[in-house]
């Protein structure tokens, strides 16, 4: 497994990371079942992956479960991220808080639900425009005094926020929307993003020293090439209400990873592997957040790292996503 290193941390990442939004459970993901869940971060562990991403708003703290049950006997090996700010109630209503008190609270309960006494980075998921970032990040520290967490990362933030978090606390890491086919993109699941990932976040991240991971980098699941037009999932999955993966944009989507796919063919190689393959050769990407939910799908995202695309090929790539982005 090949590792990259950044300035602000001491830990070196393997560049194929683990999503874990995939093994949420099947109210979450179509195909998520919990005992293919945890093989798979075992495997994943076993062929060299030492990062793993998750947050409690996963299933609604069932991802953090399935992690921590999965790493129990491996925890010294590995880093975990996850994450606070996005709460819901009784009725599973997701809301963006960013209070003292309520960071107080998550961090307790992924403490336990992970198994574990303390997180190697503690992002903030989401920015809240109703909290100040002042009283965010005392609680950050505070929590961090008391060695619960030994980093603090941001995700989803614009370069000015993320520039008053820094001016009162360290942030060594920032996790973006980045994958082959949304690369500056201006919403997510209907959400707007107030960054442009790759014109203002890559150049930071690299300016700073700080870690980058790229979520949704297969697109979350389109860049595997078996999307069909309809009927990919029901309605019990999160990305069934994605408006990209609707009407003329979808088509649009689809058009363009049928020209990957060729690319992809033209060397042997799967589509997920040369998406992946692209992010881990830009210096910027420190590892690769990888979603899966079976041993198959650990194996395939981590034999990426087996082989190098070659400069004429990554020329193709980027006329056909230059292409495809000036249409969307």
């Amino acid at each position: 497994m090949k590792k990259k290193k950044v300035l602000l941390m001491e830990e070196e990442f393997s560049v194929v990371g683990f999503g874990c939004w995939a093994i949420s459970g099947s109210n979450t993901w179509n195909n998520s079942n919990d005992d293919d869940s945890i093989k798979a971060v075992q495997k994943a562990v076993e062929l060299g992956v030492n990062f793993f991403d998750v947050a409690p708003v996963y299933g609604f703290g069932h991802a953090e479960e399935v992690l921590g049950k999965a790493l129990k006997d491996s925890r010294s090996k590995v880093l975990i991220a996850t994450k606070c700010g996005l709460v819901w109630d009784d009725r599973y209503r997701i809301e963006n808080r960013l209070t003292a008190e309520s960071i107080y609270r998550e961090i307790d309960d992924s403490l336990r639900r992970l198994h574990t006494d303390y997180i190697d980075i503690y992002q903030i998921h989401w920015p809240d425009p109703n909290t100040p970032i002042e009283e965010t990040m005392e609680a950050l520290i505070n929590i961090q005094k008391a060695g619960k967490i030994r980093y603090i990362g941001v995700s989803n933030f614009p370069i000015d926020l993320t520039k008053k978090a820094m001016e009162l606390a360290a942030i060594v890491s920032q996790q973006c929307l980045y994958n082959m086919l949304e690369r500056n993109e201006e919403s997510y699941h209907g959400i707007p993003l107030e960054y442009r990932t790759e014109k203002e976040i890559l150049p930071f991240c690299k300016e700073k020293g700080q870690a980058f991971f790229p979520y949704s980098p297969l697109c979350q699941g389109l860049l595997t090439g078996v999307f069909k037009e309809t009927g990919n999932f029901d309605d019990n999955d999160v990305r069934a209400n994605n408006p990209k993966f609707k009407g003329s944009i979808f088509k649009k989507y689809l058009n363009v990873v049928e020209k990957l796919k060729g690319i992809a063919n033209s060397i042997n190689k799967p589509l997920s592997q040369l998406a992946i393959n692209w992010l881990i050769q830009k210096d910027e990407v420190t590892s690769v957040i990888s979603g899966a939910q079976n041993i198959n799908h650990v194996e395939e995202n981590v034999d990426s790292v087996s082989w190098e695309l070659s400069d004429d090929i990554i020329k193709e790539i980027d006329h056909i996503l230059s292409t495809f982005e000036k249409t969307c």
